[in-house]
This record gives C-alpha cells, sequence and structure tokens, in this order.
C-alpha cells in the first residue's frame, strides 16, 4: 500500500523538482494572465530605463560617440578609437544602443506571450505587437539622430517616441489584469474629464520639455546645433504647463473624495500629486544650479514616472470586470497498459 500512495503522488505531479529556470520557461511558453502582466511591466520599466540612458548620454556629451548608423563607427558595430571622443563617450552612446536592443526583445517575449494566451485576446495581441513594432522605429529615428549631428527636432522626436510606446505598455499591463467587459465608468462624468485634461497636460509638458533641452547648454555634443529660442522664455511655457498639471492633479484629488470615487482611483492621484510636487521642486533646483547634468536625468525620469501615472488615472475611471478563466491545460492521455497485479 505504500508503494501505491507513492506512485499516485509521483503521478499527480510529475515535475515536482523543476528549477526557477524551468519555470520562468514554463511560465512564458504556457503564459497566464499573470505572467503575462509581469512581462508587460518590464516592457514599461525598459522604456522608462532607456529614457534615463538617453538623458545620461546628452549630459555627458556621448551623443556622437558612435558617430555612424548602424554601426559605430566606420565598418566597427563597436566602439573603436575616435580621436574627438573619449572611451568613456563612446561606452555611453555604445550602451544606449545596446539597451534598445534589450527593450526590443522584452518586446518580442511580450507578443509571443500575448500570442500564446489562452483564451487569447484579441486586443492584448495588439498592443503587445505595437511594443517591437514602436522600439524598431525608435532605432530607426536614433539613427536619423546621429546622421543629422543631433539636430534637436531628431533629438526632441526621439525622446518623445518613449511616451507614445509607453501609452502601449501601460495599456497591456493595465488590460492583461482586467476582463473584457464593456467599460463600465466608476467616476463621476466630471472627475472623468478632469482625468483627461490631466493626461493632455502631462503629455504638453513632455513637449515642451523637449525645446527647453533643446534650447538649454545640454546638447550632446558641443558641435551639436540648438534652438535659437530663449532659455528664459521656454523655461516660463515649460514651468506654466507643469503649474497646469500640479493644479489639475489637486483638483482631481479634490473631486475625487467629494464624489467617492474608488480607492484605486485616489491612490493613483495620491501618487501623482507626490510625484508632480517632486518633479517641479527638482526643476526649479536644476535651473538656478545652472543645470547641472545628474539632475537633468532625474528630472527626466521624473516626466516618464509621471507620465505613467497620469495614463494609469485614465484606467483607474472606468471598470471592464474579472480576467477570463484560463482555459485548462490538456492533459496527456491515460496509459492503456495496466500494471501488474500482485501474485
Amino acid at each position: 500500500m505504500k508503494g501505491v500512495a507513492e506512485r499516485s503522488e509521483t503521478a499527480a505531479d510529475p515535475r515536482p523538482s523543476r528549477n526557477p529556470l524551468t519555470r520562468a520557461i514554463d511560465s512564458f511558453w504556457n503564459p497566464t494572465a499573470a505572467s503575462l502582466r509581469l512581462l508587460a511591466l518590464l516592457g514599461v520599466l525598459g522604456n522608462a530605463g532607456i529614457v534615463a540612458t538617453g538623458g545620461a548620454v546628452r549630459v555627458t556629451k556621448s551623443g556622437l560617440g558612435c558617430p555612424d548608423w548602424p554601426r559605430c563607427s566606420g565598418d566597427s558595430l563597436v566602439p573603436t578609437h575616435n580621436p574627438s571622443h573619449s572611451a568613456a563617450n563612446m561606452a555611453i552612446e555604445f550602451g544606449n544602443r545596446m539597451l534598445t536592443f534589450v527593450v526590443l526583445a522584452v518586446g518580442v517575449l511580450v507578443f509571443v506571450a500575448a500570442l500564446r494566451l489562452r483564451p487569447r485576446r484579441r486586443d492584448l495581441v495588439r498592443l503587445a505587437l505595437a511594443q517591437p513594432m514602436s522600439v524598431v522605429a525608435q532605432a530607426v529615428i536614433g539613427g536619423i539622430v546621429v546622421l543629422t549631428k543631433l539636430h534637436p527636432a531628431a533629438v526632441a522626436l526621439h525622446f518623445l517616441i518613449s511616451p507614445a510606446l509607453l501609452v502601449f505598455c501601460v495599456a497591456l499591463w493595465e488590460r492583461s489584469g482586467e476582463g473584457d467587459a464593456a467599460p463600465e465608468r466608476v467616476v463621476r462624468p466630471l472627475l472623468r474629464r478632469i482625468s483627461g485634461l490631466l493626461a493632455l497636460a502631462a503629455a504638453a509638458v513632455l513637449i515642451a520639455g523637449t525645446v527647453v533641452t533643446g534650447t538649454g547648454p545640454h546638447a550632446g555634443d558641443d558641435k551639436a546645433r540648438r534652438w535659437g529660442f530663449q532659455i528664459e522664455d521656454v523655461t516660463r511655457v515649460h514651468s506654466g504647463l507643469a503649474w497646469l498639471t500640479v493644479g489639475l492633479t489637486v483638483l482631481a484629488l479634490i473631486v475625487a473624495y467629494r464624489t467617492g470615487a474608488p480607492a484605486a482611483y485616489r491612490r493613483r492621484v495620491l501618487t501623482l500629486v507626490g510625484l508632480v510636487l517632486a518633479q517641479g521642486a527638482l526643476g526649479y533646483i536644476q535651473y538656478f544650479m545652472g543645470v547641472p547634468g545628474p539632475l537633468v536625468v532625474l528630472h527626466m525620469l521624473g516626466s516618464v514616472l509621471v507620465w505613467i501615472t497620469a495614463l494609469r488615472i485614465l484606467f483607474a475611471t472606468r471598470d471592464r470586470g474579472p480576467m477570463p478563466a484560463a482555459e485548462p491545460v490538456p492533459s496527456a492521455a491515460p496509459s492503456s497498459q495496466t500494471a501488474p497485479q500482485p501474485a
């Protein structure tokens, strides 16, 4: 009887000793909503990270550390001797290029996982497909940035691709954790309109920030072209839009508490309040300190975090029900051979 019990336990769990790598591969090849959502989160983090590394390229004057594209220099795919740039500049620019491939790999993994999710959800597949396609577009625009010797318009477009790509990443992250029912509004119409205006204001701040950066001292290279605006004028426009974002965020918080908005919505608005206040303080500090490089990178990262949170607030204004139940994995057919009977 003891042997029969042991055989039953083994049959119930045919792979009891799987290592973490095997479990990770299995969760990717046979994804669940939870594993797909984790991959989507990696896409969000990767695109936020590439904004920070792009900022590091600019403030360290490494924008032309790899002066060619798609190769780094001449016929070489990797950095070689360049008398006009140090080895550190070349390594920083090359590292930023390599991170693009990492984000692309995550995008491909997300797309494959969305395809293999059961039941298949078409909107998740479309959102996942947009990620690797957008990364390819970003790489092409990055090549234009290098070939135009860091023209500020090309640099601005290269930066803005990341917030645009984050729309798909955040949407996939949110949608993979909810169902496919018709959207049901969970906040008052006024609060929904405020949330939409808040997202538009955050986008306007990002666009104005690229003009400030294209006018300021951090061009990515000493020979790069600059916009001919007065830095004080474009900074006032940028700060005015930032204050508009702060005002809309505080208004959303007040209306949310007065109208009994869901707790998830209030938490996200509270998070955004903290982010925009910290971002505003950081912006004034870096302005009065002469725009030091490390603070510029931190400010760029903060702008992306504000954008992500503003997008998540929009998703918190409606409910689409619970996730669909996963389809059962077909089990192996029982063996036709019978176990030998004891004598």
